[in-house]
């Protein structure tokens, strides 16, 4: 009964991901062609209500929402993307090679791993970001050197894990080699696994993205980004509040969509291996 509960409640957040995905992907791609040059002002029209015209209404300089919504997805989404896909591949090598030669380099490597797990990833893409100056590129940067090492932990432990696995030990004693066994039944889980883990954590680099482009540390005005249109509605919170909840629903739709997928996927993956 428990277990039934839980595939139903799994085939739920599938689908509830699934369709925000949908929309997301919508925003991305169709969106643009619906809509005005997110760059284009018109103060006579400044801070108007939404409407058919303006479906998210007009910021402070008269620009589209919508059209700086769509925009500054691209780039906040395609960001945490390839943040997302770099930390993923750095720590899946860094991990692997480190635990299948073992010995010393394991060693080394983790001690390495542990101190930059120590210091809060934002914390960390903060201090890097100072050094390196404002930019989208250097955030982009600083968010990739600060995101690797948890991926690193989790390859440890997933190949471990499969290491640990009797058939992979059977086939050990059986003389086989420990990088061809680990190549065919240690490799393929992990990264399986590894994308379990990035699906998730996407939400959180979107999430970490905006907050540290609302401290004015990603791009520059008029460019449009989810946490960069936070900053610039503050002034105007009181008499034009939609301009903080449209982007801010973005970044909440976004990581309850990634962590929806990224549960879903997990649980697949659970179940194939009990299976």
């Amino acid at each position: 009964m428990g277990a039934d509960k839980d595939a139903a409640r799994v085939s739920v957040g599938l689908g509830v991901g699934l369709l925000l995905l949908v929309v997301l992907v919508a925003l991305v791609f169709v969106v643009p062609w619906l809509t005005p040059d997110p760059d284009a002002t018109n103060y006579a029209e400044k801070l108007a209500a939404p409407s058919l015209i303006h479906p998210f209404g007009t910021d402070h300089a008269g620009r589209d929402v919508l059209a700086r919504l769509a925009a500054g997805a691209r780039i906040s989404l395609g960001a945490a993307i390839l943040v997302s896909v770099v930390t993923l591949l750095l720590g899946l090598v860094v991990g692997l090679a480190a635990t299948l030669v073992g010995g010393a380099l394991e060693t080394m490597t983790f001690r390495v791993v542990d101190v930059a797990l120590a210091v809060p990833h934002l914390v960390l893409a903060l201090a890097i970001v100072g050094v390196l100056g404002p930019g989208l590129r250097n955030l982009i940067v600083a968010m990739m050197v600060a995101g690797w090492a948890p991926f690193a932990r989790y390859a440890r432990t997933f190949a471990r894990a499969g290491l640990d696995r009797p058939y992979v030990l059977a086939a050990q004693l059986a003389g086989a080699g420990r990088w061809r066994v680990a190549s065919r039944h240690v490799v393929p889980p992990t990264v399986l696994r590894l994308l379990a883990v990035a699906t998730l954590g996407v939400g959180e680099v979107v999430l970490g993205l905006s907050a540290l482009s609302f401290l004015g540390l990603g791009v520059a005005p008029p460019v449009a980004e989810w946490g960069q249109m936070v900053t610039e509605s503050r002034t105007y919170a009181a008499q034009a509040p939609w301009l903080i909840v449209v982007p801010g629903v973005a970044v909440v739709c976004t990581v309850t969509c990634a962590s929806l997928l990224g549960d879903a996927l997990e649980e697949h993956l659970d179940a194939r291996s009990r299976g």
